[in-house]
């Protein structure tokens, strides 16, 4: 054994990452910018917080010729960015604005697909934040509409185009680690409240928000706005439960911690064992109200084996505080676990890579000889935009970013089941053993907001 661990080095060391071998193993050479006589015409529909960000790097080198926001106060914010934009409180009413090319999508997360499906009907190229979907099923509709209606799309999960998770990928494919056993991911998140009951009363709504659009296809319920607090001496008025963003706890517009860190995190994990959809999902820990999401989860998805892995693989999700064992982890001494990233624990040793970060392979030790040089990173928003006009390919489209995201959103279903094991009929879009989980592969949209095109039969085409 140790003669093997000796020669195994001498053949890593030999197949350090470069540049030049990065191209050769299926990563895209990166992207330029495109011409300055070529311009995109975008437009931002949520362009407040990370929305501003997604408008603002998608249109470096294009124009923004509308914006759209429910929120005056935000809406107008961005204006005196982009002067030149139409400004929208209604993305309906954006949409039908002939001149654009493509549309980023950064509201909560129960918008996504409608907003997104809509511009693509219309022959827009789509950008979508991160989850892609609120739902199992939509995430499934968005994957089948990317290719009816032929438009570049992009899932907004940033590293997935950066130098530590590409890195990661290519560690794992010259089989550094040897086959992977098993994968664990986590996540500090929540850094909102969950695991809370629904706000009683409510309260006027502010002049400046349009509470119908905020709410959109979700159910209706009263708004509830933010309460003054006494702190040390001081009136405080911090954020409300809803807007602009706490939304993420509650089931009816967001999807949790999993949802918001799992389609980072569980990326690497999922690109590089080149995994399918899990056979299995189950879930540790209280179960989910109904209102909101868990204040922490211990979640395992179980996939069949592939070319990377040693046999049937688990991978288990974390959040809330939970982490994998250090016993798993085998840091150097003085080390932490970082509060966000992934293990992969294989035949050799593990892969162990911080959200965002570089891999490093353990135990230190065992490995010390060996060096992982890194794989170039992209710009994952001029990579879109430059799709957008032909130049080279999107690599978090939704035919990736779509079977991702509805990994790991099977999680949010398991969550209402702890204890027991919900069997995957990814092809059918159903769980086979437990036909109660099959109420939350999708929820009905508010009267008024069914969507033409969002049904079964685009599902299934």
């Amino acid at each position: 054994m140790k003669n093997f661990q000796t020669s195994r080095r001498r053949f890593l060391k030999g197949l350090a990452i470069t540049s030049a071998a990065a191209g050769t193993m299926g990563f895209p050479a990166i992207t330029q910018s495109a011409s300055p006589g070529s311009k995109l015409n975008l437009a931002g529909v949520g362009v407040g917080g990370k929305g501003a960000g997604d408008i603002a790097e998608t249109s470096v080198n294009n124009n923004v010729v509308a914006i759209c926001d429910v929120d005056l106060r935000t809406l107008d914010s961005a204006a005196q960015k982009y002067p030149g934009a139409k400004k929208y409180q209604d993305w309906r009413k954006l949409l039908e604005q002939k001149d654009i090319d493509g549309v980023t999508v950064s509201t909560p997360d129960h918008m996504h697909a409608p907003i997104a499906l809509a511009a693509m009907q219309l022959g827009k190229h789509v950008y979508v934040q991160k989850p892609l979907s609120h739902t199992i099923f939509e995430s499934r509709v968005l994957t089948k509409a990317a290719k009816k209606y032929k438009v570049v799309t992009q899932m907004g999960n940033q590293n997935h185009s950066g130098t530590g998770y590409r890195s990661l990928v290519e560690a794992v494919r010259i089989d550094a680690i040897g086959k992977v056993k098993e994968a664990h991911a986590w996540s500090n998140r929540p850094i909102w409240p969950q695991g809370i009951p629904r706000p009683q009363g409510s309260d006027p709504v502010p002049e400046y928000l349009d509470w119908n659009l905020w709410l959109g296809v979700a159910k209706d319920r009263p708004f509830v706005g933010a309460k003054e607090t006494m702190e040390n001496g001081k009136k405080k008025t911090g954020r409300g439960p809803y807007h602009p963003f706490n939304w993420r706890g509650f089931v009816d517009f967001g999807v949790g911690a999993l949802g918001d860190m799992g389609c980072h995190i569980i990326d690497p994990v999922f690109w590089s064992l080149d995994l399918d959809a899990p056979e299995f999902v189950w879930y540790e820990g209280e179960k989910c109200n109904g209102e909101t999401f868990p204040s922490s989860e211990v979640i395992h998805y179980q996939f069949k084996k592939t070319k990377y892995t040693k046999g049937d693989i688990t991978m288990t999700w974390y959040d809330g505080g939970k982490k994998p064992s250090l016993d798993l982890v085998k840091l150097p001494p003085g080390q932490k676990l970082t509060d966000n990233g992934c293990l992969l624990i294989g035949e050799y040793g593990s892969l162990l890579c911080p959200h965002g970060g570089k891999p490093q392979l353990l135990p230190a030790d065992r490995f010390a000889e060996v060096k992982l040089e890194e794989v170039p990173g992209d710009n994952h928003y001029q990579q879109w935009a430059n799709a957008c006009k032909g130049e080279g390919k999107a690599t978090g489209s939704f035919d990736y970013s779509g079977p991702l995201t509805e990994t790991v959103l099977l999680g949010t279903v398991a969550i209402y089941f702890p204890g027991q094991k919900l069997e995957w009929n990814s092809r059918k879009l159903e769980f086979a053993n437990v036909k109660e989980a099959n109420n939350h592969v999708h929820h009905p949209y508010r009267a008024g907001w069914e969507m033409e095109g969002l049904t079964r039969e685009l599902a299934k085409e």
